[in-house]
């Protein structure tokens, strides 16, 4: 039996004929960039995320980018954000010059540690950049407390969490920018590469818009220097097609979450999911437990961090228990993942940063310890019961 870590092949077959109109109708039409089909959906991604302005853009990366420029963020100023999240969300910080400041995550929901924000904060800091990793939103209504008291601005990396929400509000509402990836592994998936931001403000959603396509407010006229970042029609086209199946597909995935957690349930060195009444609307882009080992981390005080393996030719171990899991898995035709095996702050491309060892020690324990099991919304039950009795089999 495989169980894939994802699949979009029941999506594809569920979609089909319609999926296969509104590409062909978007090829026949000679109009492959902007146009009515991306207009429409900017319209009604901005809808359903609740704000007044939404621009599509070629990508997560250029979305947070296109955020950080229309901030006005560059050379000298600091932008306080995760280290525990893919390696772009770092990287657009670099990308306009400013310089990311990590700070350590919650051990229980992996996300930035708004207690830790605070002693971050210094004169050149400019903004906050929260990441609702995974698709569990971050606190929002205690981040924007702490951004307004101390005049920062709010970037929202919401590139896993599209459908997840903060006190009923969705994610990609609450800061001054959200930022979204529409990746093909994504809950709201387009057939290659895209992205949005969104935004209350008319202002920034037209700088952002005019940063898309070259600063350019008119043709011909350049304001300023922008790029080449737009979603051409046929992302829109399919993206426009799934938008109104997101709220049932999250549904499906937090389905298959509640599924896992009973079936993994009294694991000994599993730690589940354990989520708070707010953190309950996670979109589960991805489902990630913890396999700590009989020398758990928890035990370790964080001085003794600096005594576990280290990076070595670009891989990265410390926890046998987790990736002997994950090789055994793989034997049983079970597909996992890990998201992050390396934090950013200990990337070669960030030495120059000089985190050492043991600066984010939550971060660093996590990378160690988690396991992404296969998630997807038509994942079946009788996949997630073979996933469940391999680790039940494996750890007994």
């Amino acid at each position: 039996m495989q169980v894939p870590p994802f699949s979009l092949s029941k999506q594809l077959a569920e979609l089909g004929p319609e999926l296969d109109s509104a590409v062909l109708r978007i090829l026949r039409s000679g109009h492959y960039i902007g146009g009515q089909e991306v207009r429409a959906f900017e319209e009604s991604f901005a809808k359903s995320i609740g704000v007044a302005h939404s621009v599509s853009c070629n990508s997560g990366t250029d979305a947070l980018i296109l955020a950080l420029r229309a901030l006005d963020i560059g050379h000298g100023d600091e932008v306080i954000t995760s280290s525990f999240s893919f390696f772009a969300t770092a990287e657009a910080i670099s990308a306009v010059g400013a310089k990311p400041v990590f700070v350590d995550v919650d051990l229980r929901n992996f996300l930035i540690d708004i207690n830790e924000i605070e002693k971050a904060i210094n004169s050149a800091t400019k903004a906050i950049l929260p990441v609702h990793l995974f698709g569990c939103p971050v606190n929002m209504q205690q981040l924007m407390l702490l951004a307004r008291k101390n005049n920062l601005k709010v970037i929202e990396d919401c590139a896993q969490a599209s459908g997840a929400s903060w006190a009923g509000r969705s994610v990609g509402s609450w800061g001054d920018v959200g930022c979204f990836s529409f990746f093909p592994t994504k809950n709201l998936s387009a057939a290659g590469d895209g992205g949005a931001v969104t935004t209350e403000d008319f202002e920034l959603a037209k700088r952002m818009r005019e940063l898309a396509v070259h600063g350019m407010p008119r043709r011909y006229l350049h304001t300023q220097l922008g790029y080449n970042s737009r979603l051409d029609a046929i992302q829109a086209a399919v993206l426009n097609l799934k938008l109104p199946k997101l709220d049932s597909w999250i549904q499906k995935r937090r389905s298959a979450a509640e599924t896992y957690k009973q079936l993994l349930d009294g694991l000994p060195g599993l730690i589940l999911p354990n989520l708070n009444k707010e953190e309950e609307c996670h979109s589960y882009n991805q489902f990630v437990i913890r396999v700590v080992s009989s020398s758990s981390y928890e035990t370790l005080p964080k001085n003794l961090y600096g005594q576990l393996e280290k990076i070595s030719d670009g891989e990265f171990s410390g926890n046998n228990s987790r990736d002997s899991l994950k090789e055994e898995l793989n034997n049983k035709g079970v597909n996992t993942i890990i998201y992050y095996p390396i934090p950013i702050h200990l990337q070669p491309a960030y030495k120059e940063l000089d985190y050492p060892w043991g600066s984010l020690p939550i971060t660093e324990k996590l990378s160690m310890e988690v396991l992404s099991l296969p998630m997807f919304p038509e994942i079946s039950r009788e996949d997630q019961e073979y996933v469940a009795s391999s680790i039940r089999n494996l750890l007994s």
